[in-house]
């Protein structure tokens, strides 16, 4: 037979087999690597998302989160694209910043850099942020707001020394116990970015989501300040005194929120005042943000975010007792009993004595531990010496699980530590 017609005949036998294993896949479609599927197979059967979906209908017209804040003006593209070519050539065209260049000297002004990211993407980011630790979720259900003024917050801690209010940053009550200074441009317009003609009125509120006792969906109301003019915080209509954050010990972070709202006139909120008498009085600053901006959506918009989360610390078991009035709370996590099996007649491939333990009263094998330690501690000179060098001393004779005890109490190692 040739070379040619014993090639052919390989090629016929190939396309054979070919057709037979996939007549074979064609039938056993229900077989993957010998094991037979349950159910529809892939690519058929809806994934656990679409099961979810399809069992948790909702109306888009109902959850559609609304836009409560001003709008924004931007300038357009092709005079964005004009005002940055500018900048590049007068950058480039620059001699001396070339030299400084060159001589390794040129320096770029962070604060600079700081302005031009809070004027462009900087309160964009800010309402992400804020997206993330559930601010407006919390405060203002499905409705949100692009920040447009941008507001700076700082707590003075000494002289020389600011805390500033960053995005979410973490800043303890002690360093919170004073009002904080606040500022922002009262002139600026929301909408053009520009000076606005004429006074303006603002209201500052300060709120803790998650610091309310009783109500979980309430909030409680820290700071109040109403018909703030041109920006001036001092020459606003404070409502309600500053309090300081006071979260209790063992409930981790609470945010502190200040929202920033733009009057269309003046407003009498005094309605909302607080008694002086009622400053340290938890129940009266109970507060709904939701229901406040329902009540004057037509008078106020809000237009600047700050948040910061604070924790518990030693300063406020005084704070508690001297200003609230109240016994300090503190929260404890109640840990379940760890498993614990059936005892076993022969415990394989576990240490005798720690196997033991197990199944032992705590309390009776801290008594043993602290006997074996005090029967070691002479009354007037001390514990005995260590030795000098404990693993050249020999251990024969001793089962294996006595010698790992035994040269754990020479290295001071293990559980003898805790006594």
């Amino acid at each position: 037979m040739s070379f040619s017609n014993l090639l052919m005949k390989s090629s016929i036998n190939g396309s054979l087999r070919s057709t037979q294993s996939i007549a074979l896949l064609l039938l056993n479609v229900n077989t993957r690597q010998g094991h037979t599927l349950r159910g529809k197979p892939p690519g058929v059967a809806r994934t656990l998302e679409q099961r979810l979906q399809d069992d948790n209908v909702t109306d888009p017209e109902i959850v559609a989160r609304i836009n409560i804040g001003f709008p924004q003006l931007k300038p357009s593209r092709s005079a964005q694209l004009k005002a940055r070519l500018e900048h590049l050539k007068a950058q480039r065209s620059s001699k001396e910043l070339e030299q400084l260049a060159r001589d390794n000297k040129l320096l770029i002004d962070l604060d600079k850099v700081q302005d031009t990211y809070v004027q462009t993407t900087g309160q964009h980011g800010l309402r992400l942020l804020a997206d993330h630790y559930g601010i407006f979720e919390h405060l203002f259900g499905s409705a949100y707001f692009v920040p447009r003024v941008p507001l700076t917050i700082q707590y003075e801690l000494n002289a020389d020394t600011l805390s500033a209010v960053y995005n979410g940053n973490v800043i303890k009550p002690s360093e919170a116990s004073k009002a904080p200074l606040v500022s922002f441009d009262g002139q600026l317009d929301p909408i053009t970015g520009k000076a606005a003609q004429g006074d303006s009125f603002w209201t500052l509120l300060a709120t803790n989501p998650d610091a309310h006792y009783t109500n979980p969906s309430a909030e409680c109301l820290h700071w109040f300040i109403a018909n703030i003019p041109n920006g001036k915080i001092g020459e606003g209509e404070v409502l309600a005194d500053y309090l300081p954050p006071f979260p209790p010990k063992g409930l981790g972070y609470q945010r502190m929120v200040f929202v920033l709202y733009k009057q269309q006139s003046r407003l009498d909120l005094s309605a909302h005042k607080l008694d002086a008498k009622d400053n340290n009085n938890l129940e009266k600053r109970s507060f709904s943000t939701l229901d406040f901006y329902r009540q004057h959506q037509d008078d106020l918009t809000p237009a600047g975010l700050a948040f910061y989360q604070t924790n518990w610390d030693e300063s406020l078991t005084s704070f508690y007792h001297n200003v609230l009035q109240l016994k300090e709370p503190v929260y404890e996590y109640d840990f379940p009993k760890p498993y614990l099996a059936d005892q076993k007649f022969f415990p394989l491939k576990q240490p005798f004595n720690l196997y033991m333990d197990k199944h032992r009263d705590i309390k009776e094998v801290n008594k043993e531990y602290l006997q074996r330690k005090l029967a070691k501690t002479h009354p007037f000179d001390g514990p005995e010496q260590p030795l000098r060098f404990p693993n050249a001393h020999p251990l024969r004779d001793v089962p294996s699980w006595l010698k790992t005890e035994i040269r754990k109490r020479r290295l001071g190692t293990g559980r003898v530590q805790d006594y």
